[in-house]
C-alpha cells in the first residue's frame, strides 16, 4: 500500500521522521515501499560520512511486519551500493553493541512501546553514535522523500533473503558475555528474579544474559509475539506491572523486572511490589559506576529527581545536566567522558558500551548492589528517595510551545527560577517543576518534585489548573 495519493511524499515523510526515529502505523503510515526510500535516505547518509567499510548492521523486533520490513529496508541499502549484516532478531541494545563491536552504522526495525499496528526505524552511526533530527535525521528524511518517487512498490525485498551482499551473524551469546561484564558475577548471591518481557525482545536476551548466574529467573510472557497479547509493552505506565507485581507478591520473589517491547529500557519491583522510579535507579546505578570509576562524571537529564546529583555529588562524583533524548545525552557523554548517564523514562547509558543504552546492563548492577548488600531492595532503596514526583503527565493544548512561555511569564513574576535547557524548568525553591512540549505531538509534558506527597499534590494541582485556565483562553 502507497501514501494517501493527496499527500505529497514529502508531508508523509514528515510525519513518520520524529525527533530521534522513524514510526509509524503499517501500512498506512509505513509499508515497504516508503522503508525501501528510508534505507536508500540512510545509506546515502552513511556514504557521505566517508565509512571505509561499506556495510550496515541491520536488526528487527518480533512485530508482524518486521521481516518485510527489514528486507525492505535492506534492499534500500543494497541500491546505493552498501553491503548489510543481519543480525536478525534483537533488542535495541544488542543492535547498538553490533554497531560498536563492528564499528558499522546501524538500523534497528522497531517501534519500541507502541501498539502492534505500528513500527519504526531507529538509527545509528559506526561505533553506535546518535543521530537525530538535528544531526543527520533531516538529511535522511530529505533524501528518502526524493528517493520515493522511484522506489519499487514492494519495496524490493523480493532477492534480499539471496542477496550476496547480505551477510547473516548471530551475536546474541557475545552481547550477553558483553552485558556480563559490567558486575563482578563472584558478587552475586541467589536471588528470586521475576522478568516481564511483554512477549518482546526481552523473551530472547534475558535468559540468555542469566544463563549461569546464581539467579532464579521466572519469566512473565516470554514468548516472542508482536501482537502482545497480554499487556502494551511500555513499563513506565503502572498498570502494565500489574501482572508482575502479582506473581512477585505469590512467589515471594526479591525483584521483578519490567522490559520494554525493543528491551532496552527496564523498570525494576521491589520485594514488596512497590516499582521504582528511573531516577532511583539512575541513583543506585551511579553509585556502583563511582565505586568502579571513583570521581567520574554521571550525566541524569533534567527531568531527573534533584536527590540524582545530590547522591552523586555524596559519593564523589560530578553530576552533569542534560537535556531529555538519546542522541543529546550520548554526545554529552562523548564530549566529556561522562562513564554513565541515566534519564528518568529508564534508558541508562555506560561508557563501556559504546556510550549506548541498555536496560539488561543497569538491571544487572542493580542485582549486584543488591546481593552485596544483602538486605532487601525495599531497604536498600530508602536512602535514595528523598522528594516525592508526579511522573509523567501528558495535556493536549493547543500551541504547546506558546503556553510554555505563558507559564514561564506567570512564575517568572511569582520569583521563580527559570532555565530554557528543555522547555522550562521553573524552580521554586521546597518543589520545582519541568514543562516542555511533544517533539511529534500537540502536549505538553509536565515533571514535578516536591518534598512530600501532600506538598507535591498541592503543587500540581496549581500548576495543571495554570495549564487548563491558559489553554481555553486561547480558544475563546
Amino acid at each position: 500500500m502507497s501514501p494517501d495519493p493527496s499527500r505529497s511524499p514529502g508531508s508523509s515523510f514528515d510525519d513518520i521522521f520524529k525527533a530521534y526515529d522513524v514510526r509509524g502505523t503499517v501500512p498506512d503510515e509505513l509499508n515497504a515501499r516508503i522503508v525501501y526510500a528510508v534505507g536508500v535516505g540512510f545509506g546515502t547518509f552513511v556514504l557521505a560520512q566517508g565509512a571505509t567499510d561499506k556495510r550496515v548492521v541491520v536488526a528487527r523486533d518480533i512485530r508482524k511486519s518486521g521481516v518485510e520490513l527489514s528486507r525492505a529496508f535492506s534492499a534500500g541499502l543494497l541500491s546505493v551500493g552498501l553491503g548489510v549484516v543481519d543480525v536478525g532478531l534483537a533488542s535495541t541494545d544488542l543492535l547498538y553493541f553490533a554497531s560498536g563491536r563492528l564499528d558499522l552504522a546501524g538500523a534497528m526495525l522497531t517501534a519500541s512501546h507502541n501498539p502492534p499496528a505500528y513500527n519504526g526505524i531507529k538509527f545509528c552511526l559506526s561505533g553506535a553514535r546518535p543521530i537525530g533530527r538535528d544531526s543527520g535525521l533531516g538529511e535522511v528524511r530529505r533524501v528518502a522523500a526524493e528517493a520515493f518517487a522511484t522506489a519499487p512498490a514492494d519495496g524490493g525485498v523480493a532477492h534480499v533473503a539471496d542477496d550476496a551482499r547480505v551477510e547473516h551473524l548471530d551475536l546474541l551469546e557475545e552481547f550477553a558475555a558483553h552485558v556480563r561484564s559490567f558486575v563482578r558475577v563472584e558478587n552475586l548471591r541467589p536471588l528470586k528474579i521475576v522478568a516481564d518481557t511483554a512477549n518482546g525482545m526481552g523473551g530472547l536476551i534475558v535468559p540468555e544474559v542469566f544463563a549461569g548466574l546464581p539467579f532464579e529467573l521466572e519469566m512473565l510472557y516470554p514468548e516472542l509475539d508482536g501482537s502482545f497479547p497480554n499487556h502494551p509493552a511500555n513499563p513506565i505506565q503502572v498498570e502494565n506491572l500489574a501482572d508482575l507485581r502479582s506473581r512477585i507478591l505469590l512467589s515471594r520473589s526479591d525483584v521483578g523486572l519490567a522490559f520494554d517491547g525493543d528491551a532496552d529500557r527496564v523498570f525494576l519491583v521491589d520485594e514488596k511490589a512497590e516499582p521504582i522510579s528511573g531516577s532511583l535507579t539512575t541513583a543506585i546505578v551511579s553509585v556502583a559506576m563511582l565505586e568502579r570509576y571513583p570521581g567520574s562524571k554521571i550525566l541524569y537529564n533534567l527531568i531527573c529527581s534533584h536527590s540524582v546529583p545530590e547522591i552523586i555529588i555524596e559519593h564523589g562524583g560530578v553530576p552533569i545536566r542534560t537535556r531529555v533524548g538519546h542522541s543529546f545525552i550520548k554526545a554529552v557523554m562523548a564530549e566529556t567522558g561522562a562513564i554513565f548517564g541515566g534519564e528518568h523514562s529508564g534508558h541508562y547509558y555506560f561508557r563501556e558500551n559504546y556510550r549506548a543504552d541498555s536496560g539488561i546492563i543497569a538491571a544487572l548492577v542493580v542485582l549486584e548492589v543488591l546481593s552485596k548488600a544483602g538486605i532487601p531492595l525495599s531497604e536498600l532503596r530508602v536512602p535514595f528517595e528523598r522528594y516525592s514526583d508526579s511522573g509523567e503527565i501528558n495535556t493536549e493544548v493547543p500551541d504547546p510551545a506558546g503556553l510554555v512561555g505563558e507559564v514561564a511569564e506567570h512564575y517568572l513574576a511569582e520569583g521563580a527560577e527559570i532555565d530554557d535547557l528543555d522547555g522550562i524548568t521553573v524552580d521554586l525553591g521546597a518543589w520545582w517543576f519541568n514543562l516542555r512540549p511533544s517533539n511529534t505531538e500537540p502536549l505538553l509534558r509536565l515533571n514535578l518534585e516536591a518534598q512530600s506527597a501532600p506538598e507535591r499534590d498541592h503543587h500540581l494541582d496549581e500548576v495543571l489548573g495554570l495549564i487548563h485556565r491558559l489553554a481555553e483562553s486561547r480558544t475563546r
